[in-house]
């Protein structure tokens, strides 16, 4: 089975508001929504930020733009104004997410394509 980083098929933007953190996930190539969908689950996505994020994780979808948003509870230790940490925004959340590996959409894994959607 071929895996690729959701990095690869996605680009991710996230935030903090008090000790919550947001993350979307938005394919590259809309065609990889229907894959993402089934792949990037509240499991996984729990599972790769592991002791970060102490409450829940919630997944939303967005399929009129092709999108999931999560939001990750108790994942910024009080939050900004609460924390001793130096740096504990979740600013910079979106490139855990992007690590996150996922088994490749059938266009790559036959080859017919990149990352991009492009045609190979």
């Amino acid at each position: 089975m071929t895996r690729v980083k959701l990095g690869d098929i996605a680009h991710s933007r996230s935030g903090d508001k008090g000790d919550m953190a947001n993350v979307s996930v938005i394919p590259w190539n809309p065609e990889d929504y229907e894959h993402v969908l089934k792949h990037v689950t509240e499991e996984v996505v729990e599972a790769a930020f592991g002791d970060l994020v102490k409450g829940t994780v919630t997944r939303y979808e967005a399929p009129g733009i092709s999108a999931l948003n999560f939001v990750l509870d108790e994942a910024l230790d009080g939050g900004v104004s609460r924390s001793l940490n130096l740096d504990i925004h979740g600013k910079a959340y979106s490139s855990v997410m992007l690590e996150i590996e996922i088994e490749a959409p059938v266009r790559l894994r036959d080859g017919n394509g990149n990352g991009d959607g492009a045609a190979a």
